[in-house]
């Protein structure tokens, strides 16, 4: 049977997302378009995010202890944003290209987990945008994701 890691120990661990997460806002805050939906967060912002994707990922709670955060907080920073298709599209397109500029975990069984996570987390975020309240109770579990169909990462038998 083989060992399969973690999104989080695949992609490189902590020291990797908060490194994608700081290029990635780099990117957004030079953004016509997403500028204006962050260009007043704060200093911690890209460590949060990424201790938040981390977590998710099967890593450890850096999110839920470390920052006091929770999935009902993250939640709560998206409501009554009123987020766009567009702008959605562009958040994907830049991350990507933050994930691809610094030559992430590759293959395709991260990048399809990757990229199911993006589209699933980003497409709740403009639905719970356009609320006016938080749909979420305070203790709502932290989301978790994995490998999805693949099932892990390719690794040949020898």
């Amino acid at each position: 049977m083989k060992n399969i890691p973690t999104l989080y120990d695949w992609v490189g661990g902590n020291e990797t997302l908060e490194n994608l997460t700081k290029v990635f806002y780099d990117k957004v805050l030079r953004d016509d378009l997403l500028e204006p939906l962050f260009k007043n967060m704060s200093a911690a912002h890209t460590k949060y995010v990424a201790h938040f994707i981390g977590e998710v990922f099967g890593g450890p709670p850096l999110y839920t202890q470390g920052d006091e955060g929770s999935h009902s907080k993250m939640v709560a920073h998206h409501i009554g944003k009123l987020l766009s298709e567009e702008q959605r599209q562009r958040w994907i397109a830049l991350l990507l290209q933050s994930v691809d500029e610094l030559q992430l975990a590759d293959d395709p069984e991260f990048r399809s987990a990757l990229v199911a996570y993006l589209e699933w987390g980003s497409r709740i975020a403009v639905i719970n945008s356009k609320l006016t309240d938080n749909p979420l109770q305070q203790d709502a579990p932290m989301p978790k994701w994995g490998w999805g169909v693949p099932g892990g990462p390719y690794i040949p038998e020898a």
